[in-house]
């Protein structure tokens, strides 16, 4: 399996001699969609009524869940990530820590499998989950991320998300009379002037 793993990153990975707009990609898939993430929850949260308020919460603990679950996981099994074995080519900095599973992708895949289990957010889900594919070739091209580190990803997402949609549901309603709580008193001259959601 290891051997695989690896035949399939150097497959995947940088060469020396890759065209500039495929490595623009990568870096733009590989690093800055990511942003999408927190910017998703933050504008369907101010601009969402209660019901869409409560699916971006439950997006986020789902993804909380999973970057969780995986601290677990690398605490258990911890796997060198490949420029730590001197494999391939590296394009970007990262620290030296477990690469499996992907944090990157456990992120993106938990909030994607968190809006595909909710009929209000399902085709975001879905585009956001197919968008993830290229997210996870692009961070092996990078060189930080093994093939396996985003089967373990995709396996860590769907779990947590599944978890936190079946299982959380008490702490998804408590969290959000809370927060909605918070946000009327702060943000309380946005509201009244119509720019926010009450």
């Amino acid at each position: 399996m290891e051997s695989l793993n690896n035949m399939l990153f150097l497959t995947l990975n940088a060469q020396t001699d890759s065209p500039a707009w495929v490595t623009g990609l990568a870096l733009l898939l590989g690093e800055h969609a990511i942003w999408l993430v927190p910017g998703t929850l933050v504008l369907g949260w101010m601009r969402g009524k209660p019901p869409l308020r409560r699916l971006m919460l439950e997006a986020s603990i789902a993804g909380l869940a999973g970057l969780l679950l995986n601290q677990l996981i690398g605490l258990t099994w911890s796997h060198p990530r490949p420029f730590v074995l001197g494999l391939g080519h590296t394009l970007i900095s990262h620290v030296p820590d477990s690469s499996f599973p992907s944090d990157h992708l456990t992120l993106w895949w938990s909030v994607a499998f968190s809006f595909l289990l909710n009929e209000g957010t399902r085709r975001l889900g879905m585009l956001a989950g197919l968008i993830g594919i290229p997210m996870a070739w692009a961070r092996i091209y990078l060189g930080v991320h093994f093939p396996l580190d985003m089967l373990g990803a995709l396996c860590v997402s769907s779990s947590a998300a599944w978890l936190t949609h079946n299982k959380a549901g008490a702490l998804i309603t408590t969290a959000l009379d809370m927060l909605m709580t918070i946000h009327r008193r702060l943000l309380g001259p946005l509201i009244r002037k119509g720019w926010l959601e009450p």
